[in-house]
């Protein structure tokens, strides 16, 4: 019996980086992005070849911006995993989306070519907003895109909103919320604006960032108790839409949450290509290089490297992967990683906890005892008994999780979970 894999496809090309943005993601013309997904395609054809034990559960095509691909290089890329893994007969096949960069045809090319998902930046329904973010499209080409991807048959559609912009009020961000619910995706994604080193936004609201989280009074960016307010709002519209939270930032209508992303929290195995992805494949992590043309010119003859290679020193030998593990063993590191390290026993079992908490569901017992071979009061209970009487911590059925008090504390309380 093949074991489950997810994959991850990273396509780092965007019309322009938003002024936000931290991602792995630059504008690149098109001789360049011809000969990143040449690459892209030698490597998935190269893993294809050393995972043929793996079928694959779920497929994720990243960005970046994917949809700014031609399509006929996209088409190449899907056709390529097709070729070279066994894709489950129900796998998730997601794709990013940024409106103003598909047709129709596009998108209907997308769908008959297996992407059964699409996950579209939107942002704010406010164009002020959405030029301050340094966004390449208005709401009415999100809606445009939104009508398009409906048209060519997606049934299953992501949409993302961030939360606490500069200068955002709570009813404008009510505004961004309630047009979203009318169009009834299946899914919705939160996520609260992160002032990120290196971005613009950082350059210009960096000292406001620190105020707003020492809750002092800021000046561009929401207060601490708004952002809150914003966080607590969209819980309960979304709620009442009936989407329901599976996770800190992510709702969605029952059957539609992302499986690729609970694969993530949950630490399953995931093998991810293209410039500067990770993986996770048997407790051994590895990173590919973040050097685009060290990429594109590595990918010509890709060959194996032993784990001893990328070996930092100091390491002190702590037992990291299961010794029946031979994958974990003899690794699958490439001329094409910067970094191929096993994750300590300790660090599995912290990554369990603190990915897991992020779920409404929490963790399941029997998982933990499992993969460790021990109860999780064994190496938690101290941790556990602390938070359970602070009111952040429940257990039940089988399954630990953090409380609605729990979750707003989300940082705190999963940072107890560090050994």
């Amino acid at each position: 019996m093949k074991k489950k894999l997810e994959l991850y496809i990273h396509t780092p090309f965007c019309v322009k980086k938003c002024a936000y943005c931290d991602f792995l993601s630059f504008p690149a013309d098109e001789q360049t992005q011809e000969e990143y997904v040449n690459a892209l395609l030698s490597e998935i054809a190269w893993y294809g070849r050393q995972m043929s034990g793996y079928e694959l559960a779920t497929v994720y095509i990243g960005g970046g911006t994917p949809t700014w691909l031609r399509t006929e290089l996209m088409l190449a890329v899907l056709d390529a995993v097709g070729n070279s893994f066994l894709v489950q007969r129900d796998a998730e096949v997601s794709m990013e989306c940024n409106p103003g960069t598909v047709t129709g045809a596009k998108l209907q090319s997308y769908r008959s070519a297996g992407v059964n998902r699409l996950s579209i930046g939107l942002q704010s329904t406010e164009d002020a907003e959405l030029k301050l973010l340094g966004r390449m499209h208005t709401y009415e080409q999100f809606i445009k895109t939104y009508e398009m991807a409906r048209n060519a048959g997606f049934g299953n559609i992501s949409v993302d909103l961030i939360s606490g912009l500069p200068h955002q009020t709570l009813e404008v961000f009510s505004g961004s919320l309630q047009r979203v619910v009318r169009l009834r995706p299946e899914h919705v994604s939160v996520y609260a604006l992160m002032i990120e080193k290196g971005t613009p936004f950082y350059d210009e609201y960096k000292f406001d960032a620190v105020r707003q989280q020492g809750g002092l009074p800021t000046e561009a960016l929401p207060s601490e108790d708004d952002a809150y307010r914003m966080y607590k709002m969209a819980q309960y519209m979304l709620e009442e839409a009936g989407y329901r939270q599976y996770e800190i930032s992510n709702f969605a209508k029952k059957g539609y949450e992302c499986r690729h992303n609970i694969g993530y929290w949950t630490r399953a195995d995931y093998l991810g290509l293209g410039l500067g992805a990770a993986s996770l494949i048997d407790n051994v992590r590895y990173t590919n290089t973040r050097d685009l043309y060290r990429y594109i010119s590595g990918a010509d003859a890709i060959k194996s490297v032993p784990l001893s290679a990328f070996q930092k020193e100091g390491q002190n030998g702590e037992e990291a992967v299961h010794p029946a593990s031979a994958a974990s063993q003899q690794g699958i590191a490439t001329n094409l990683h910067d970094e191929a390290e096993p994750v300590a026993r300790k660090a599995q079992m912290e990554e369990f906890m603190f990915l897991g908490l992020r779920m409404n569901d929490g963790v399941a017992r029997a998982d933990f005892e499992r993969c460790f071979g021990m109860q999780i009061e064994a190496v938690y209970r101290r941790v556990m008994d602390e938070l359970k009487a602070q009111g952040l911590l429940a257990a039940a059925e089988g399954r630990i999780a953090l409380t609605d008090r729990g979750m707003d504390l989300s940082n705190y309380a999963m940072s107890k979970f560090l050994l």
